[in-house]
């Protein structure tokens, strides 16, 4: 049965697709963060190690949510590997060192770039499409990332 939502089908169908490119953007980011948890090398390691660990667990969260996001409006989220490549915006390929700089910097370029992506949907959820719940979603995802941002940021400023 799909949902009545006081949404048209074509526009929750749109909405649905572009929460699925943020979807892969969040998976990506996810796999970068861990990759920075298991692979990382340096005299912080064990602070770092834990850093990351944390912001991964969070990003597992946002996983969740922007899923359960796309059925709630009626579609399936795209759940493999090869779906996610095909919608992100993101590179999963690491381009720096395995040093805490060189990972701070890279998941800081990716989690800023999900900022201005949800920057961009909000308007559009809201204006184009009429879905208020998914533009104030994706508000909320919006916040975390600046947040986890700022964490990445500060160490940045700081001597690494």
């Amino acid at each position: 049965m799909k949902p009545n939502l006081g949404i048209k089908d074509e526009d929750r169908a749109s909405v649905a697709l572009e929460l699925s490119k943020l979807l892969a953007d969040e998976f990506i980011l996810f796999t970068k963060t861990r990759n920075a948890h298991w692979n990382l090398e340096g005299s912080n390691f064990s602070y770092f190690h834990t850093f990351f660990e944390k912001q991964f667990s969070l990003l597992e969260d946002n996983l969740d949510e922007v899923a359960e996001r796309i059925r709630a409006l009626g579609h399936f989220a795209p759940a493999t590997l090869s779906m996610f490549l095909k919608l992100t915006h993101l590179s999963e390929v690491t381009r720096k060192d395995n040093s805490v700089r060189g990972f701070v910097e890279l998941l800081l370029e990716d989690h800023e770039q999900i900022i201005m992506q949800c920057r961009s949907l909000v308007k559009t959820f809201t204006e184009k499409y009429n879905d208020i719940g998914s533009g104030d979603f994706v508000t909320g995802l919006l916040v975390k990332h600046e947040k986890n941002a700022w964490l990445l940021r500060s160490h940045l400023n700081g001597k690494l």
